[in-house]
This record gives structure tokens, sequence and C-alpha cells, in this order.
């Protein structure tokens, strides 16, 4: 550690998303003592598992993954309420690579040859000043070495908040909410993993599975930080 580190942290010290402990130099966005007690689902890459299921009848899924169980109030959501709205970049990115460690022993990541964001409406994004799902592809790729792939995919419009709709109700909002740009012909023959923060009933993947498989020759997979069973 130099001195500017040193001033850095003194100044502006990192605390954990989850208890608020200041951080060590080591430790990235949550302290090693809140990591071992997250609530992992264990299912790294194992085949037809209860997540890949959510998606069956839905689209042709390869495989699907996901890290951390999620649940109202509970250390999951302390994440990604910070992830998402206090614009903690780099607590994005650490969890991508903490998810992409605890997978890539696994295999869940061979054969993938694209990383594919979900995207944010352009709206959203000027609000927001980032896209959380980029930026934990970000952290998948400095572990995995996948290329990332911001361009295929559009959002076209701004869905209204899923919080408080149906499961029905849900799949309806998200109707037609992406389109393929002209990018996505590179994505010809390709395994594609989506990449995404949260499921919980699994509509706006589907969708975007969806225009993406309009693509000759894709293949999709679906992985993300957490999952709401």
């Amino acid at each position: 550690m130099n001195i500017w580190t040193d001033v850095r942290e003194f100044l502006f010290p990192r605390l954990c998303a989850v208890c608020g402990k200041k951080l060590t130099v080591t430790e990235k966005g949550i302290c090693v003592s809140c990591q071992c007690r997250l609530p992992y689902t264990r299912l790294l890459n194992s085949v037809g598992n209860e997540m890949e299921k959510c998606f069956w009848a839905r689209f042709p899924i390869e495989r699907a993954s996901s890290l951390l169980f999620y649940t109202k109030g509970g250390m999951v959501a302390d994440i990604l309420h910070s992830m998402k709205y206090y614009g903690q970049k780099g607590l994005c990115r650490a969890m991508g690579s903490l998810l992409a460690g605890e997978l890539q022993p696994s295999g869940f990541f061979d054969g993938i040859d694209v990383l594919l964001p979900l995207p944010l409406s352009a709206r959203r994004l000027r609000q927001r000043g980032y896209n959380q799902s980029e930026l934990l592809a970000e952290g998948l790729r400095e572990v995995t070495g996948i290329p990332l792939c911001t361009d295929a995919v559009v959002r076209t419009r701004n869905n209204v908040t899923q919080t408080h709709k149906s499961r029905y109700e849900r799949w309806q909002n998200v109707s037609s909410l992406f389109a393929l740009r002209e990018g996505s012909r590179l994505l010809e023959h390709k395994h594609v993993l989506l990449v995404d923060d949260v499921l919980t009933t699994g509509a706006t993947l589907v969708s975007c599975a969806d225009v993406l498989s309009e693509i000759e020759g894709i293949r999709i997979s679906v992985v993300t930080l957490a999952w709401t069973k």
C-alpha cells in the first residue's frame, strides 16, 4: 500500500455493503465475514436444476445458474440495493468477480462465447448513470476472459416497476421490450450468456431471449447474481 492509497482509505473509507464495516485493502464490496454468511444457492453447473426449469418451455435454454438466494430485507437485498441505487460500481464488478470465481471451477462457462448483460432503457440509463448488469458482466469478464457484447440488443422502452405486479401482469409488462441491433449479426452460431442481477419470474430475461432467438444458430444460457426461488 502506498501513501496515496493510505490517504484515500482515510478520507473515503470503503464500507461493506451489508454490515457497514470498513473494508480492508484486499476486501472488495463486502467483508469476508459477510461473504461467508451469504445464502449461496450451490446450483453451480448442475444440469436441469430448479432455476433452469424456470425457463423450460419458454425458450431453448442451454444452462442456467445463480449465486445467491434473494429474500426481501435480507443480506442479498442490501447488496442489490447498493448496486442499483447507490452508485456502487465497484461493488457491481466485485460481485461479478465473486460469481465467476464460484462458478468457473464447475465448468459453467465452458463453451460460452459472449457475455450479454441485459440492457437498460435509455431513460433509466441516464437517470442511474450506469447499467448494474453490465458492470456485473465486466466482473465476470475479468475472471473468465469471455468477451462482452453491449451492442446486439436494445431496450425499446422503460417498463414500469414489477414490484407490485402479479406474475401474469409481469409477463404483459415486458412484452416486446427488446429489439435487435446491427451488432446482433456477430452472435450468429454463438453461445451467449445472458447476465442479469436478479431473477424473479424470469419475464424480462425470457423477453430478451425471445428476441435473441431470431438470430441464426444462437444458443442461450442465463446467469444471475441472485434468484428469488
